[in-house]
């Protein structure tokens, strides 16, 4: 398990953060990526931070678990960036999404909030 990696997220999970992330592509916004992901978080504009488990190095999330506690901006993981790139559109891999606006996903998102404050209880 990499180091950024605070909890487990069940398959449930991890097919609901993909889906979200391709419905807030296409009616909302998000930003792409560790740098602008970072970005919108230390803002306070995410709602949402997806992360891929397999990012090498490690290094580049290393940062975000805490930066996202820190603004109390949720966070979940999934296990490949390359889907993670496919469900933000990219055709390419990428290591974080940040979910800026849901779109009409509002409820999707909240679902999504309960589940991860569930794990991290657990945790």
């Amino acid at each position: 398990m990499a180091m950024y990696v605070r909890f487990q997220v069940s398959k449930e999970m991890q097919d609901l953060a993909y889906e979200l992330i391709e419905k807030a592509r296409d009616n909302g916004k998000i930003g792409k990526g560790a740098n602008e992901a970072t970005k919108h978080v230390e803002r306070g504009q995410a709602r949402l931070v997806v992360m891929a488990e397999d990012v090498s190095p490690e290094e580049i999330l290393a940062h975000m678990p805490l930066l996202c506690e820190e603004k109390n901006i949720p966070y979940t993981y999934v296990p490949s960036k390359e889907e993670l790139g496919n469900a933000a559109g990219l055709g390419t891999s990428t290591s974080a999404v940040a979910v800026i606006n849901p779109g009409k996903e509002k409820d999707m998102i909240e679902n999504i909030v309960k589940k991860i404050g569930a794990l991290k209880k657990q945790g």
